[in-house]
């Protein structure tokens, strides 16, 4: 079984060490410094980990995060590289469930964040197992958009969500939807068809966790 979490890690810490500690990414004010505190938090303290989804514990985690970040640049990526032995999101059972797409998207911000860059041309396998998240994500995500959406990856499938209304489609290979519905709208390469005011709101609106 292609392990598409450890290939997507192992690309992200090259490209860090690459650009250095203050490469832009496509997270608003963070820099490949930044990123790597973030995800060494996420594995490695989970008593500030927390703050990433949970609003009361958001301040103590960006302190966490901050602290961690001081450390020597060279060492928070080869942290990054390596995971730790055991952590809820990075063991056998949910490395590539979870992780799989958390370093897809990251690997994708630092990526997406530098001048002249492509879309990649990954592996069906890599997006059909893409689509089985961005098929979750559309339900967490978009089920209060106030609209009618249909979102399609072709040759993958397609999810119907939202709250009802008009109608958009949002169309793109799996990867690119994940982008899409995580947040990263504004690098996402997808076609959003429908009326232009629901379309402009879905393209703007704050999404992902």
């Amino acid at each position: 079984m292609p392990r598409y979490a450890r290939a997507e890690r192992e690309a992200l810490a090259d490209l860090m060490l690459e650009l250095g500690p203050d490469a832009p990414t496509v997270n608003e004010g963070w820099t490949t410094r930044d990123l790597a505190a973030h995800l060494l938090v996420r594995e490695r303290r989970p008593d500030a980990a927390g703050g990433i989804l949970l609003p009361p514990l958001r301040e103590h985690g960006e302190t966490v995060r901050r602290r961690v970040a001081a450390g020597p640049y060279a060492d928070l990526v080869a942290r990054v590289r390596r995971p730790p032995l055991w952590s809820p999101v990075s063991n056998p059972l949910t490395d590539e469930l979870v992780n799989g797409l958390e370093f897809f998207i990251h690997h994708e911000d630092v990526r997406r964040a530098q001048p002249g860059w492509l879309p990649r041309d990954l592996p069906a396998r890599q997006q059909a197992a893409l689509w089985k998240r961005a098929a979750v994500l559309a339900r967490l995500a978009l089920r209060r958009f106030p609209a009618d959406l249909l979102i399609q990856a072709p040759g993958y499938g397609e999810r119907g969500v939202g709250r009802g209304g008009e109608r958009l489609r949002v169309v793109g290979a799996p990867g690119e939807l994940v982008l899409f519905i995580s947040g990263r709208q504004r690098v996402a390469r997808v076609q959003v068809d429908g009326p232009a005011e629901p379309a402009e709101r879905l393209r703007a609106a704050s999404l992902g966790f």
